[in-house]
């Protein structure tokens, strides 16, 4: 027992768990441009350690959000529950684990919730891990993102591992998670505004051949494209008829930048 509880407490083990805000680029035509809404997308990751296995039950996830001056509260994703061993997903390999819509403004906490099915393998046996705290309420973490919208966000909660198993004078094993949240942005938006409002016209970002992202401008000629990498594009507008389409060029995509393509006239 004593080699079991020297191996806990020497290792140096860190476990990613990868939270992303993802606004996926659509290959059919949005519905509504002026929702103002983020796509969550939750990512599970790991990076190698001593262990032989490092079992977390995800359950839950939530996160608190706030759009201007109005406070939503707890909204709850879309998680895909169960037994995740986290020594799986390593080099680079992740999972999806939650998403959810939620509107444009300021996300203040996440919470992720455990199951009772925890464990972590040492030395060929498998231990329970207790994780009395995330049952009962949920583990609730900092985060502080403010989210454009269109713009794809992740967030990033290292989980250590190696600070986070604990054990007892009894042998018995525990989970205390000890979890750091980076925040980053990871694609960006193109807007604008077309007229007339009579073209009505239907747009594209097109990198060489493929088309990333499309919409179509609303009543009041506005359009966001989403989720755009950053990259160099060309933006084609496909407007009703009797009105002329029109392709810009050149369109640079900056991550966590809302590319203003201003206005755009459309001749016929």
């Amino acid at each position: 027992m004593k080699t079991i509880q020297k191996r806990i407490a020497t290792g140096r083990k860190t476990a990613k768990v990868i939270a992303g805000f993802f606004a996926l680029s659509f290959l059919t035509l949005a519905c509504n441009n002026s929702d103002h809404t983020t796509r969550l997308e939750v990512r599970l990751t790991d990076a190698p350690g001593d262990y032989q296995q490092v079992n977390i039950d995800i359950q839950q996830v939530e996160v608190h959000s706030e759009s201007g001056n109005q406070t939503n509260g707890w909204n709850s994703l879309e998680v895909n529950k169960g037994v995740y061993d986290l020594l799986e997903l390593t080099n680079g390999l992740d999972t999806l684990l939650a998403t959810a819509i939620l509107p444009t403004g300021r996300v203040s906490q996440i919470r992720l919730v455990l199951g009772t099915n925890n464990s972590v393998k040492i030395a060929g046996v498998l231990y329970p891990l207790s994780t009395p705290s995330a049952q009962q309420s949920g583990l609730k973490l900092n985060v502080q993102a403010e989210l454009k919208e269109g713009v794809t966000y992740s967030l990033l909660l290292d989980f250590d591992a190696a600070r986070s198993i604990v054990t007892s004078g009894n042998g018995s094993y525990s989970l205390k998670p000890v979890i750091h949240v980076i925040n980053e942005a990871t694609s960006g938006a193109i807007k604008g505004l077309t007229l007339p409002l009579a073209a009505s016209p239907s747009i594209f970002a097109i990198a060489g051949t493929d088309t990333v992202a499309s919409t179509y401008a609303d009543d009041s000629g506005k359009f966001l494209l989403r989720g755009v990498p950053a990259g160099t594009y060309k933006v084609s507008f496909s407007p009703k008829t009797p009105y002329k389409p029109l392709l810009k060029e050149n369109v640079n995509v900056s991550t966590g930048i809302v590319t203003d393509l201003g206005t755009v006239t459309i001749v016929n």
